[in-house]
């Protein structure tokens, strides 16, 4: 079996358009086997790049076995030059073809791709409904009052979530964006007071829901510690980004001070760059991204070596149908798992078209899809609508 052209589709998320790209690609064999695989760079500013960088990379691989996934993978990391320097771009590109890869060997094999990370070790998987201050299924935000932060919590539960995820200090009282200057360093009294408020309200009125403070690495190592006091106070379940990635004394300083776990690995890419996390033991819950930390295989090495470490995982998880689909077959295998990721925006219509199938949890949990390969494709709505549509046909 060979590499015959990788099509590579920047897609329409239509109503999410202003901030969410999907880019993803379709490898495709001498045999008529394909798979599917997404860059994790879907949102922001970063989304063109992943198109180019497909393009690059798809060139190295056209004429390949694509059952070779970890030649391939050395190929991608060692003859790029740039590969070995780390960044989302690049890795965001490997993992698209990596997860493209495993779809292929899972099809032709006819096995999900959990049979090739050593099998599954779990039929289904606890949620959490990820970002509820943007808001939740057709509930949309973003919230300002206190009282809209616990009614949402509440109808998230409702729907059998007994976890959430929510940035205390992304809006203010009237629901528009914080700086995030005003995030960092010494909090003035009224942001303390207003995460406060927010999370003492929701630990009362909804009980024992488990609780994960998101901070998007805009809080410092000073400021950190201080909402890291207000997770301490109120039990919470984690605290996520809680500082940049790139130092990681940051992490540290916030780890020696408090109780909580910290949770980080979104925006951390190969085992490389994590491991100097797990000897220092700043993150208690690792977060790879399957479409940008590597691929489905980087992310299985990721989280074994976090379990070496007595660190449990969660696969990130915030982009397109395929995204999902990567998650769930990672999240299947791995033997540390902590809690899964469902994200406010995959509860979204304009993201779920864009798969032919949509999975979404029930009453809180996710059942592992079992069909060959990752289990999803690109719908032919996403295909025939995407915004840009490149197709590499030579080395």
């Amino acid at each position: 079996m060979k590499i015959t052209k990788v099509d590579i589709y920047m897609l329409d998320a239509g109503a999410q358009r202003a901030s969410r790209r999907p880019i993803c690609c379709r490898v495709w064999t001498d045999e008529g086997i394909y798979g599917d695989g997404e860059a994790g760079i879907a949102f922001d500013y970063a989304a063109p790049a992943g198109v180019g960088m497909l393009q690059d990379l798809s060139r190295l691989i056209i004429g390949m076995d694509p059952m070779r996934v970890d030649a391939i993978w050395e190929k991608l990391f060692k003859l790029t030059f740039w590969g070995q320097g780390g960044g989302p771009v690049v890795f965001a590109g490997i993992s698209a073809i990596d997860i493209a890869l495993m779809d292929i060997k899972g099809k032709a094999l006819n096995v999900p791709v959990y049979e090739l990370l050593g099998g599954k070790f779990r039929d289904n998987v606890r949620c959490y409904a990820s970002q509820l201050q943007f808001g939740w299924n057709e509930k949309i935000g973003p919230w300002g009052p206190t009282q809209e932060y616990v009614d949402i919590c509440k109808y998230a539960m409702s729907e059998g979530y007994d976890a959430v995820k929510i940035d205390f200090i992304a809006y203010d009282r009237e629901g528009k964006d914080i700086p995030y200057e005003e995030c960092e360093g010494f909090l003035s009294h009224d942001l303390y007071a207003l995460a406060e408020e927010r999370i003492a309200a929701i630990r009362q009125e909804c009980g024992h829901l488990d609780i994960i403070m998101e901070n998007h690495g805009r809080s410092d190592s000073i400021s950190a510690v201080k909402l890291g006091e207000l997770c301490d106070k109120y039990d919470l379940y984690c605290l996520e980004e809680p500082t940049t990635v790139l130092n990681t004394e940051f992490h540290k300083r916030v780890q020696r001070r408090i109780r909580t776990p910290i949770g980080s690995g979104e925006r951390i890419y190969t085992r490389w760059q994590y491991l100097n996390f797990f000897r220092d033991n700043s993150i208690q819950l690792v977060q790879p991204d399957a479409c940008n930390c590597g691929g489905i295989t980087e992310g299985k090495k990721i989280c074994d070596m976090a379990h070496a470490f007595d660190v449990k995982a969660q696969i990130h998880c915030a982009g397109g149908p395929i995204s999902t689909a990567a998650a769930l077959q990672l999240t299947a295998a791995i033997t540390n798992f902590a809690i899964y990721e469902h994200h406010f925006r995959s509860t979204q219509p304009a993201i779920t078209c864009l798969g032919k199938y949509d999975y979404q949890p029930k009453n809180g949990r996710y059942k592992i899809p079992d069909l060959p390969g990752l289990g999803q494709e690109l719908s032919d709505f996403a295909i025939k609508t995407a915004l840009v549509h490149v197709t590499v046909t030579e080395p």
